[in-house]
């Protein structure tokens, strides 16, 4: 689609910014002294850049008949709200008279004039005769002088502009009795007469449409009733003909056909993501589209409906003022059309224009959570990935929720629906904004939300709980942490004994046992200190240590958790902080959330494990947490050491042969064993039953003979055979070949003869160097029957889900390279209901989530 300012010329002053408050605030006084702007002086510029009403056209055409004398009424109020076109009504029948009806104009401008020096009357005169003779004094002239006055200058036109201003102040300047306040509108009350006996001089007098927007009440009520009694009401521009009278201001010329384009272009766009406002027809919309071009619908009738109900905003005035900037900001840019996300309130002409109807208060309320290098919606913009922070879309949704979000009328705040509409992309799925919303409501300070959304001067649950996260200690934080710790450790299989945070070497047992330090750190130098020592010893079992530490990447993310978990308990628990109900709701919940995650941030936190080596620490990083399944970090450390070989539950023969016996003669059994646990490095054992299996194990297959030292000399006492092993001192492995070597050969008397026979023994098998062309073997292999392709199909309730994730990912994921598993989950509820506005921003929106991640939706039908 083409830029707007492709499509329409914006009216010189606003390309170069030569706009003022003035700019748009008709001044009947000044055009009647040939003052200010020349737009509203030149009577062919002023038309030129005015749309004609219905309401000014009747206006036009009833006083162009009663100046003719051709009957009508013969006073008419003006009756709108500030800034609703009265002043530019008088400055059109001012032109009209002067120029083609040739009638006589008689200004009065309430704020112009100083009762303290001239009175209403004797400007009349003045303006007429040239000079005040009869009129003269603070008492007013009766009917029949005025209706002299008026009748020698007819066809005659008197405009009486912002009236109730200068009776206000005149209600201070005392005249015998009474004030010079009564004393005008005694005159009105006689002026009225006079005007309605002549059939040429019509009488055109502003008010405010409410007593809301009056000095005086008092004197509101006394006016009224007296123009009341003859009085005509016209109201110059009604709501739909806002947007005619905003383009004729602002735009010179349109191209309508490149705009029907890019509207219907946006409709076929807002139709297929159903955005379009609920009840509207697309062709009313599009009627109304095209009309309000350059800008989108909603952007008239938020500014002038909700922000037009201010009194200080003054309505068409404020709503042309404000566009003026905002056109001006945009003139540059290449967007199609202008939404209320395209506001920019970090211009300070804009943002001014705004805050000072709502309060200078909401500054600090719009940097916090807009505007900022640091604001909440900067933060959301980034955060939705590469793809979208172009769009910023974190800003533009928080800017329409901002401008929706007030009005005089109380009416405040904006449907998902409508800010879809607000920041609509048509290169963007609108489905993005309920995420976009979400993380808004997770970060913004000063944003609300039950059924709208909408900013307040008054904290939200973020801001609460940031002031109380600033007030977490450390102390606080530490202890927390230990706790979740300590319930993590404490329901587990035993596998390690556990030490958390040690604070100093021999707070760790010099044993065999296999130990899980949990360390503070990832500080090589305390864990070396450990390592080494125990207390004021060496430490003679090092490599039955291994160390679990944070990683420092997820330091600071866990940490902000942590502080919002503490806090949050807190805010629950302090009296002092006044909740709404919605607020503690949503405390609870949250605080129960973290309760159920807690586990899970810390185990994705302590996923560095330390094993020692003989270069020193070799690192081994557990990964993320597969969601859902059980949080056992000591099963996962131990199945991970497992599957990487370095530790055993089982040792097979061959290995501890080509490791530890080789060449040798013979190896000493306790050698292996303190090797296993004295030397950093080494592999690990389970238990002594590991290597008193293998022992077993590699005898009875003759790998290697059982044996114990006699003075100094192997002899072998067993091979080929099980045994009932013990590892007592002189126990020994020795190579099969000692066990062939001449020994006492066992007798047997048999009871028929005496002849002795020789017990065989069994020929060793052949070493791994012999079977294999390696020069060495880590952890030689042993044949195993084994299944290469497994197929399961299992029905399962919900809460068995876990279990199976379990089976997937710690038995049969680390064994087969290719692995495919689909889970087909129907869900089927009733018995309660949901909105359809959750079910759009909670539901649909996971499912889009889900999709996005690879998982098929077979069926979606909500009723």
């Amino acid at each position: 689609m083409k830029g707007f300012t492709e499509v329409v010329d914006l009216n010189r002053d606003v390309i170069q910014g030569n706009f003022t408050d003035a700019t748009f605030a008709a001044d009947l006084w000044e055009v009647f002294n040939n003052r200010g702007p020349i737009d509203y002086r030149d009577p062919e510029r002023f038309f030129r850049r005015t749309f004609l009403t219905e309401g000014l056209r009747n206006l036009l055409e009833m006083a162009e008949k009663r100046l003719k004398g051709r009957g009508g009424d013969p006073v008419i109020q003006l009756q709108t709200p500030f800034g609703g076109g009265k002043t530019h009504s008088l400055i059109a029948l001012y032109h009209k008279a002067k120029g083609e009806w040739g009638a006589k104009v008689i200004v009065i401008d309430g704020t112009a004039l100083d009762p303290g020096t001239i009175t209403l009357w004797g400007e009349m005169e003045r303006q007429l005769r040239g000079k005040i003779e009869e009129f003269q004094g603070q008492y007013p002239p009766g009917r029949e002088k005025l209706r002299a006055l008026f009748e020698a200058h007819q066809p005659l036109l008197i405009l009486i502009d912002e009236v109730l201003e200068y009776i206000t102040r005149a209600d201070a300047i005392k005249v015998g009795d009474t004030t010079l306040a009564t004393q005008t509108l005694t005159f009105i009350r006689e002026l009225t007469g006079a005007v309605s006996s002549l059939d040429k001089t019509l009488l055109v007098v502003t008010l405010p449409s409410s007593e809301t927007e009056v000095y005086d009440e008092r004197i509101f009520y006394r006016i009224r009733n007296i123009l009341g009694r003859m009085e005509k009401i016209y109201t110059p521009v009604q709501d739909h003909e806002v947007v005619s009278v905003i383009r004729a201001r602002l735009i010179d010329n349109v191209n309508e056909y490149e705009v029907e384009k890019i509207v219907d272009e946006f409709l076929n766009y807002a139709e297929k993501e159903g955005i379009l406002p609920k009840g509207v027809e697309r062709s009313e919309y599009r009627e109304k589209f095209i009309k309000s071009y350059p800008f989108q619908p909603e952007v008239i009738e938020v500014l002038y409906h909700r922000w037009g109900s201010y009194p200080t905003f003054q309505r068409t005035r404020g709503v042309l003022r404000l566009l003026a900037h905002v056109l001006y900001s945009l003139k540059d840019s290449k967007i199609p059309f202008i939404r209320l996300c395209d506001f920019d309130l970090s211009n300070e002409e804009i943002r001014r224009e705004l805050v000072k109807h709502i309060g200078p208060q909401y500054d600090s309320v719009i940097a916090s959570d807009i505007t900022s290098s640091d604001a909440s919606a900067k933060k959301v913009d980034k955060s939705l990935g590469k793809a979208y922070e172009t769009f910023k879309l974190g800003t533009k949704a928080a800017t329409a929720i901002f401008l929706y979000s007030f009005s005089g009328r109380g009416e405040v705040g904006a449907t998902l629906e409508e800010i879809k509409l607000a920041c609509a992309e048509i290169d963007v799925p609108s489905n993005i904004i309920t995420e976009v919303l979400s993380k808004l409501k997770e970060s913004a300070l000063y944003l609300h939300s039950n059924a709208k959304y909408y900013f307040s001067t008054t904290p939200n649950l973020n801001k609460i709980l940031l002031v109380m996260m600033e007030n977490v200690t450390e102390d606080e934080m530490r202890n927390e942490e230990r706790k979740i710790l300590e319930s993590i450790f404490s329901k587990g299989r035993g596998l390690f004994k556990v030490y958390i945070w040690p604070r100093r070497s021999s707070d760790i047992p010099d044993d065999k046992k296999l130990k899980l330090v949990v360390m503070d750190s990832d500080n090589e130098e305390a864990m070396g200190d450990i390592l080494k020592n125990h207390g004021k010893s060496l430490r003679t079992n090092p490599n039955t240590l291994i160390f679990l530490c944070p990683d420092s990447s997820v330091r600071n993310s866990f940490n902000q958790f942590l502080r919002s978990k503490i806090a949050l308990e807190k805010i629950l628990k302090d009296e002092t902080i006044k909740l709404t109900e919605q607020q503690r709701k949503e405390v609870e919940a949250r605080v129960n959330e973290n309760k159920k995650s807690a586990k899970g941030r810390v185990r994705d936190l302590y996923r560095a494990v330390y094993l020692p080596s003989r270069e020193g620490f070799k690192k081994i990083d557990l990964g993320v947490h597969t969601y859902g399944m059980p949080i056992e970090p000591d099963r996962e450390i131990w199945d991970e050491l497992k599957e990487k070989g370095e530790l055993l539950e089982e040792m097979p023969p061959e290995f501890l042969r080509e490791k530890y016996l080789g060449d040798k003669d013979y190896v000493a059994v306790k050698d292996i064993l303190e090797s296993l646990y004295t030397t950093p490095g080494e592999v690990r054992i389970a238990s002594e039953e590991v290597l008193v299996n293998c022992v077993r194990k590699g005898v009875a297959q003759g790998i290697f003979g059982y044996g114990v030292l006699k003075d100094n000399k192997p002899e072998c006492l067993q091979i080929g055979r099980d045994l009932e092993l013990e590892l007592a001192e002189n126990v020994i492995l020795t190579k099969p070949e000692i066990c062939k070597k001449p020994i006492e050969i066992a007798k047997v008397e048999e009871k028929v003869g005496e002849q002795p026979i020789e017990v065989p023994i069994p020929s060793p098998k052949p070493s791994i160097s012999e079977r294999r062309d390696k020069p060495e073997v880590t952890i030689p292999t042993y044949k195993i029957l084994t299944y290469k392709e497994l197929h399961l199909e299992l029905k399962a309730k919900p809460g068995m889900i876990s279990e199976i994730m379990r089976l997937v990912s710690s038995i049969l994921k680390p064994k087969f390279r290719s692995l495919d598993m689909t889970i087909t989950v129907k869900i089927q509820a009733g018995e309660g209901e949901i909105t359809r506005e959750d079910y759009e921003a909670e539901v649909r929106e996971m499912l889009r989530q889900l999709k996005e991640k690879g998982v098929e939706i077979l069926k979606e039908e909500p009723r």
